[in-house]
């Protein structure tokens, strides 16, 4: 049994789409689905009595044509594959046991491939009839997926370019919240995307991410608005508390990574319920990005509460090489002078500094004898005048070698 509710599409280009189905499952007997060229079900037929099988259940139930694993998948893409370069109607069999046996024709406008329809068979040949059925349904869905394109890509277009303006500040927020739609006091919160990893084209992997993220948002939160900057793909979603943000932005994860080859990472801001927030909200989003995307070892999806202490390390590192002035002088030589004499003093004060103190701990870490280190300590003080017995001091050396050990002392350009 089909949910009536899903069988109502909120446009006249959807109804009639879905006539559309009917009037050809009419003609050849079985359940007839409307693709689009992502292979997600647009229209489907309703009549009583219609074959069909649990792979069309499925694709009606999900609103996208079910995946398969292994053979299967090979054998359904090189019959997608097939179908879109025929230039009429193809009969097709079932790749799986209980899976009827399908006609299907491509829709296309001229060369542009739009999308597919899929007939079951009821068991007896497709005559002429049935073919006509589908090839005069391909024409006629064309004009409808062509506008439903046409619209959706204005609509999208718009959101876009308001998102964008919002995320910069360029705009007033009441402006920002009519043009996307979001009424007052609405929970929001802003979702970013970028690759990790260092990239010589992140320009074109952030086109590409932006353009999977804008149909996939479409597709599951209509709500949504995407819009592409520099350095990450944003999405605002509107009505979502910090739970469901993360479980939506690892979905939008698995589903934008099966095309591509390199790893994705999304970062949560904290919700606001003020769109005059968004400028700020992207600055943590560009923060949690910055260090995770740097780093293939940190979470997929992250908030500012999972990566505080390397965002506040990161910050720090922009100071002290934007202002070389508030560098400790005696870190600096400490430096340079195991740099150039192949010493190993500032691994031992970090070593020790980690370990709280603990001179054991600092040595077994460093696979080196106490007294070793006892050493390297004292004639770190003595070379360097680097006072370990003042907290503040001890602070400082801490922070200038932990950031010169993780190489974030550049700035970052959000």
């Amino acid at each position: 049994m089909i949910p009536s509710e899903m069988t109502s599409t909120g446009n006249g280009a959807g109804e009639e789409l879905f006539a559309l189905a009917d009037a050809i499952a009419a003609v050849i007997g079985g359940s007839v689905a409307i693709e689009d060229i992502d292979t997600r079900v647009v229209a489907y037929s309703t009549r009583p009595g219609q074959a069909i099988d649990e792979l069309r259940r499925q694709g009606i139930l999900g609103r996208r044509v079910p995946e398969q694993a292994g053979l299967q998948a090979e054998r359904q893409l090189r019959q997608y594959r097939q179908v879109l370069a025929a230039p009429g109607v193809l009969r097709l069999p079932g790749l799986a046991e209980g899976e009827l046996p399908r006609a299907a024709v491509a829709v296309r406008a001229g060369d542009l491939p739009l999308g597919t329809i899929w007939a079951i068979e009821d068991g007896t040949a497709l005559d002429d009839a049935g073919e006509r059925a589908l090839l005069d349904g391909a024409r006629t869905a064309a004009l409808h997926l062509l506008r439903r394109r046409g619209a959706a890509a204005l609509e999208l277009q718009a959101r876009e370019q308001a998102l964008r303006a919002g995320l910069d500040g360029t705009v007033p927020a009441t402006e920002t919240a009519y043009r996307l739609g979001v009424p007052v006091n609405t929970s929001l919160i802003l979702l970013g995307f970028a690759p990790a990893g260092a990239s010589s084209d992140t320009a074109a992997l952030l086109t590409r991410l932006g353009a999977d993220l804008g149909r996939h948002w479409a597709a599951v939160r209509p709500s949504a608005a995407v819009a592409s900057g520099p350095r990450a793909v944003y999405a605002l979603l509107p009505e979502a508390d910090l739970d469901a943000a993360r479980r939506l932005a690892a979905q939008a994860l698995a589903s934008v990574s099966r095309p591509r080859g390199e790893p994705l990472r999304a970062a949560v801001s904290r919700p606001t319920t003020f769109l005059g927030e968004l400028p700020e909200l992207r600055g943590e989003i560009d923060d949690i990005l910055r260090v995770t995307t740097d780093d293939l070892d940190a979470p997929a999806v992250a908030a500012l509460t999972d990566v505080h202490a390397r965002v506040l390390l990161a910050h720090l590192a922009d100071e002290l090489a934007g202002r070389p002035r508030l560098r400790h002088p005696g870190v600096e030589a400490m430096l340079e002078h195991d740099r150039t004499k192949d010493t190993h003093y500032a691994a031992s004060v970090a070593a020790w500094l980690d370990a709280a103190g603990n001179a054991g701990e600092a040595a077994r870490r460093l696979t080196i004898h106490q007294n070793t280190l006892k050493y390297r300590l004292r004639r770190a003080r003595e070379l360097f005048g680097l006072d370990l017995d003042q907290p503040d001091d001890r602070l400082s050396c801490w922070l200038q070698l932990r950031i010169h050990a993780s190489k974030r002392a550049r700035p970052y350009a959000p």
